[in-house]
């Protein structure tokens, strides 16, 4: 193609005497120069092949005119005329290609340049979030484990309150039974000064005074006697229950004379005496404990006849031995 082009311009040249030998060579050499950049531009920029092929079929074209040109000097002169312009206008394209080139080069590395630093923040903020959820992991490891030991903590401590629970019904169970057997052993002496209850896993069994003692005196008489030899025989089957005597009086001074002097010494001496009587019906020592509580812990609250007769009492508090239970707590 190019020598044709070159035989058609110098025969041109030749009729027409329009152009000198060099200013041809020059052009001839602008073009492959052009050509060659033209090429590379569409292999970088696919989207304008069909721009190109358009071209080249038109400069396939106007060769064929060139030849007709040969016989027509007139036509031939006003084809290169147009030759003329149609490579102004190559070279024009050529220019605009190129610029846009440069453009989408430069947009191309500010547009690289915006996405490396957002890609750049991204990386950053990234690694920011994957170190704080690897703390969180460790964080939930930690509370895991901590989770692990209290769940078994607490599933030992649940075993524990189970034992404990287990322990206390069957103490509960035993003191219902020891109620039960008292009330049947003092069948005959319930609301006849004594009465017996049942509260916070204890058995209370109260005797007023007229039932035991004579106004002011700690000397049981025979029917007190009866009572506790009954309630002995009970206690003596029943082993594991510990025994607290508790003396009360009213609120009445003591008037008596002797060792005693006062509510007190009363109220300790009636519990002391109860204690040794159930000790002489075999009632084992180390069970026994006797204590005075004077007239400080009234049932009834007042001054009437009433209220001190119902005051004036000897308690026998019934307690389970809770060695099983204490042993526990203390694991």
């Amino acid at each position: 193609m190019k020598q044709i082009f070159t035989t058609l311009l110098l025969a041109i040249l030749i009729t027409t005497s329009c152009v000198p030998k060099r200013q041809l060579d020059d052009m001839e050499t602008k073009y492959d120069s052009e050509r060659l950049k033209r090429e590379a531009l569409s292999e970088q920029y696919m989207g304008l092949e069909k721009k190109t092929d358009e071209l080249q079929s038109w400069v396939e074209e106007n060769k064929k005119r060139l030849s007709a040109l040969g016989r027509d000097t007139t036509i031939q002169g006003k084809s290169l005329r147009q030759l003329t312009v149609n490579y102004d206008q190559l070279d024009k394209t050529y220019n605009e290609l190129l610029q846009l080139q440069e453009k989408i080069r430069k947009g191309s590395e500010a547009e690289a340049a915006k996405y490396s630093k957002e890609l750049e923040a991204t990386s950053e903020r990234l690694q920011e979030k994957e170190d704080k959820l690897a703390a969180m992991l460790r964080s939930l490891s930690e509370k895991e484990d901590s989770l692990n030991s209290l769940s078994g903590a607490l599933s030992a401590r649940e075993a524990r309150v189970k034992e404990l629970q287990s322990i206390i019904d069957r103490q509960d169970s035993a003191v219902n039974a020891l109620r039960q057997k008292i009330s049947e052993a003092l069948l005959g002496f319930e609301n006849k000064g004594l009465t017996i209850t049942h509260k916070n896993g204890k058995v209370y069994v109260s005797l007023e005074n007229e039932l035991l003692f004579t106004s002011g005196s700690y000397v049981v008489g025979k029917k007190g006697k009866k009572a506790l030899k009954r309630l002995a025989e009970v206690l003596n089957d029943n082993a594991e229950i510990n025994i607290s005597v508790e003396g009360h009086t009213d609120i009445d001074k003591y008037s008596g004379s002797g060792a005693l002097k006062d509510n007190w010494d009363l109220s300790v001496i009636r519990a002391t005496q109860i204690v040794k009587i159930l000790e002489g019906y075999k009632v084992s020592s180390t069970r026994l404990t006797a204590a005075g509580r004077g007239e400080f812990q009234p049932i009834v609250e007042g001054k009437s006849a009433e209220a001190k007769k119902k005051n004036r009492r000897t308690e026998i508090i019934l307690t389970p031995k809770l060695d099983e239970l204490f042993d526990i707590l203390e694991k």
